[in-house]
């Protein structure tokens, strides 16, 4: 999917850009991130499920697709992103089920459909 390499590479050169001209608030944001996700008492995974959910009521295109990827790096399967999904729909009603198609879009690019 195009939409989806197209996303992935502007998050890339963002994040290059940003570094490259030493930005300490989004250094403090991947600091930030590096904790909010680390292991604890709930796992990568779960949070990263969280995070899945998240981005469908907020409608973040970009982070549904960072989150599913890592989600699935982190060992979820297709059925556990697929409720956070869900759970996404039903904490932002009906226009999450718009947000979602994107997410399925993601979820098949991820499990190979």
């Amino acid at each position: 999917m195009d939409k989806l390499k197209d996303l992935a590479q502007k998050r890339k050169q963002a994040h290059s850009r940003l570094m490259s001209m030493d930005s300490q608030v989004y250094k403090a944001f991947l600091n930030m991130e590096k904790a909010a996700f680390g292991d604890g008492a709930l796992k990568k995974k779960e949070k990263e499920l969280i995070a899945v959910g998240i981005s469908v009521v907020i409608n973040c295109e970009s982070c549904m697709q960072w989150h599913i990827e890592k989600a699935v790096e982190a060992g979820a399967s297709k059925q556990e992103v697929l409720e956070a999904v869900e759970v996404g729909i039903e904490m932002g009603g009906g226009p999450a089920t718009v947000s979602a198609r994107f997410a399925l879009d993601v979820m098949a690019s991820v499990f190979g459909e």
